[in-house]
């Protein structure tokens, strides 16, 4: 998931520093029979539907209706749609790619360019695809969702497209050579599908295969081999896990030297799962933990993240395991990097060339870069010369070479993107760089710890005005995330600081517990019947936020997605008293029937099930959907989601305003028809909910007489 719930006595708790939890909390829930709204899980359903057309049009007509709506729509639009944003690069068959969008083109294309075009103030771009183009042609609204291309030659690729913006993708061939669709090539229909080359005429693929190959979480658990020209009926099944797994997803890794591995991961849960090397006639087990995720193949050393100890490689810890031996179930795993206690490798910022790893290392969620070669035995590192504390993403890398791209930024420092050659000691160089969107004039930046219920220091940052008085007046926009090992670092918003900064507010990033800011230990604190921790770091934010006057509960918002979204409902109904604003963003609410909602059960190893007696009575002292009460007193949230999320599902949304509806609370509910999970099936889309949510907040937050 690559993101947002009475009185005096509460109040007290809260300043006692306690983990507070609401005498709404009962250790049982009411069964699905009783649920009044359980109608509104019919995600398509025509009275359900109807439900939502009738709750946008009275949020629409109250948020479209202020004043500010249009300034903020059109703020954001310009944003999202500006000619000189960086048009970040994808490095295929020797050319830059880069999927593009703008007001000519909403839904964008997919083009190219030369590098040494690309390196000038003003590219010449061909188009490829264009989305906007084949929707009209097709009558669908087709959503980007990347392309696999045929290693090492890059001459064809698999190009994923969503109708809507769902995580179920249409595959298509492309040919590269000719820059067409393949007439009669490789077609696969829409489905939550992986797949990948074997060679010019070969795909290894898992998809749904037809009835019995599907797992619980609607993922599938079936590898077949697909020839060119042959139906799918015909594909041979190479390897079957269970229908209890998550999923199970080919890849094919390639290195510099023409080694290549087929990998099938059996994910048996979110987080752990066994990996295979499959050989031409049998898929093979390879010896690793399974906590463990491989990130690609080097020198002929499969690069594996581990989140468990293996061996003398501690967890957290980036290491390397000979293929050769990797493909007879053996070997002995090589230390590459080992983080320290504040330190981590971020698990999904992890990349490789032709002959080297590139990994982003965080220390005390400032980022660099650091490079690992074979040297011996062992491995090499080098430190890339990067600016000082900020983030450090890794975009694209070339298999042929040892170059890339990588970008860095912070809250106050606009993107840039800079290029790398790991066989050159030079230092990397700005090749693009993104125009201040928003006057930063007088913001500072600060790194604060707050103190949680457990006496674990909670690290957060607060960009704000410099010297701004203490009295608890300033706006402040707070957010987290808090799961998944996910870690939320700086990065530069220039829709936040346009529409909310320049106008006085002040803004939050808090480093909870759940995410892998500090490794796999700081995301396994808060796991399962763990969870409260987790909350309770965030309440410790806000109220440290207080105890040092930068803003109080009447000027704090609060906004979060997915997980982030769960974190919110929590939040809302734990501790009412501490928000003036809660934005709940495609969310996770019913969390005693979040297991059989969309892709629910694939979540379990994070969250627990039902099934188990510990904690299923943990889920429900805290699921917001069984929590809230019709005598509280809660400030009114925004609550927003999609038609089209087939991930978390709108029904967690739908039925928790539908619970507040019922109870009398206030509240306000928007569920857009398109955009998936992400909320962007083009750029239109995402600015609106932009701007519908900051209106919300500023309604909320900030006094009038202050716009």
């Amino acid at each position: 998931m690559r993101r947002l719930a009475v009185g005096a006595a509460l109040a007290v708790l809260a300043a006692s520093g306690g983990i507070a939890q609401t005498a709404a909390m009962t250790d049982a829930a009411p069964p699905a029979a009783a649920d009044p709204h359980i109608w509104l899980e019919d995600k398509d359903g025509s009275a359900a539907l109807a439900w939502i057309e009738a709750e946008n049009k009275r949020t629409l007509a109250r948020l479209e209706a202020d004043p500010r709506f249009t300034t903020f729509n059109e703020e954001a639009l310009a944003i999202a749609a500006a000619d000189d944003r960086i048009p970040m690069p994808e490095l295929i068959d020797g050319r830059i790619m880069n999927m593009w969008r703008d007001k000519a083109h909403p839904q964008g294309i997919w083009r190219w360019t030369s590098e040494a075009d690309y390196a000038g103030p003003a590219p010449r771009w061909t188009t490829l695809i264009d989305l906007d183009a084949l929707s009209r042609a097709e009558g669908k609204k087709w959503v980007w969702k990347g392309v696999t291309c045929r290693q090492p030659d890059e001459k064809s690729c698999l190009v994923a497209l969503s109708e809507g913006g769902e995580d179920a993708t249409e595959l298509r061939e492309f040919d590269l050579v000719t820059g067409r669709f393949v007439d009669g090539g490789f077609v696969l229909p829409a489905s939550k599908q992986n797949a990948d080359w074997i060679d010019a005429d070969t795909l290894i693929v898992s998809r749904d295969w037809g009835a019995g190959t599907l797992t619980k979480s609607g993922y599938p658990f079936v590898a077949k081999i697909v020839k060119r020209g042959q139906p799918l009926s015909a594909a041979q099944e190479v390897y079957r896990g269970t229908a209890e797994d998550i999923g199970v997803w080919p890849f094919v890794a390639v290195d510099g030297r023409g080694n290549r591995a087929v990998v099938i991961t059996r994910a048996k849960t979110f987080f752990t799962s066994e990996n295979f090397l499959w050989d031409g006639a049998e898929a093979r087990r390879i010896a690793m933990p399974d906590k463990a995720d491989i990130k690609g193949l080097v020198d002929g050393q499969l690069i594996v993240r581990v989140s468990e100890p293996w061996g003398a490689i501690p967890e957290g810890a980036l290491a390397s395991l000979p293929l050769d031996a990797a493909r007879i179930g053996e070997g002995t795993p090589t230390l590459i990097f080992a983080p320290g206690p504040r330190q981590s490798v971020e698990r999904d910022n992890i990349r490789v060339t032709g002959n080297a790893v590139i990994a982003a290392i965080y220390d005390n969620v400032r980022g660099r870069a650091m490079a690992f070669r074979r040297a011996g035995d062992g491995w090499r590192a080098t430190t890339l010369a990067l600016p000082d504390n900020l983030s450090v993403d890794l975009v694209a890398t070339d298999l042929r070479h040892d170059r890339g791209f990588l970008t860095v930024s912070g809250f106050t420092t606009p993107t840039r993107l800079m290029a790398f050659d790991l066989a050159e000691d030079a230092a990397p160089r700005t090749v693009k760089a993104l125009p201040a969107r928003f006057d930063a004039t007088g913001l500072a930046v600060d790194q604060i710890e707050a103190v949680s219920s457990d006496g674990t220091k909670i690290p957060y940052f607060v960009v704000h005005r410099a010297g701004a008085a203490t009295d608890g007046a300033t706006p402040t926009l707070m957010t987290a995330y808090g799961g998944f090992e996910v870690s939320m670092t700086p990065y530069y918003s220039g829709v936040t600081g346009k529409l909310w900064l320049e106008r006085g507010g002040a803004f939050v990033l808090a480093n909870i517990r759940g995410g892998g800011e500090f490794g796999p230990a700081w995301h396994e604190a808060g796991r399962k019947t763990k969870r409260q921790l987790i909350f309770d770091d965030f309440a410790a934010v806000a109220r440290d936020l207080s105890r040092r006057g930068i803003t109080r509960a009447d000027r704090l918002g609060i906004f979060g997605g997915s997980n982030g979204g769960l974190l919110m409902g929590v939040e809302l109904t734990q501790h009412p008293e501490l928000w003036g604003a809660v934005t709940i963003q495609v969310p996770l609410l019913d969390m005693l029937r979040y297991e059989g909602i969309a892709a629910g059960a694939s979540w379990v190893d994070e969250y627990g099930s039902i099934a188990n007696p510990d904690e299923r009575a943990f889920l429900a002292r805290i699921s917001p959907y069984h929590v809230l009460r019709r005598d509280g007193r809660y400030p009114e949230p925004y609550i927003w989601t999609t038609t089209k999320d087939d991930r978390v599902g709108p029904q967690h949304a739908r039925k928790f305003a539908a619970r507040m509806k019922e109870f009398g609370l206030p509240y306000m509910f928007y569920e857009d028809t398109a955009g998936g999970h992400s909320g962007d099936a083009d750029i239109a889309q995402g600015a609106r909910l932009q701007a519908l949510q900051t209106v919300y907040l500023a309604q909320k937050l900030m006094p009038a007489a202050g716009q």
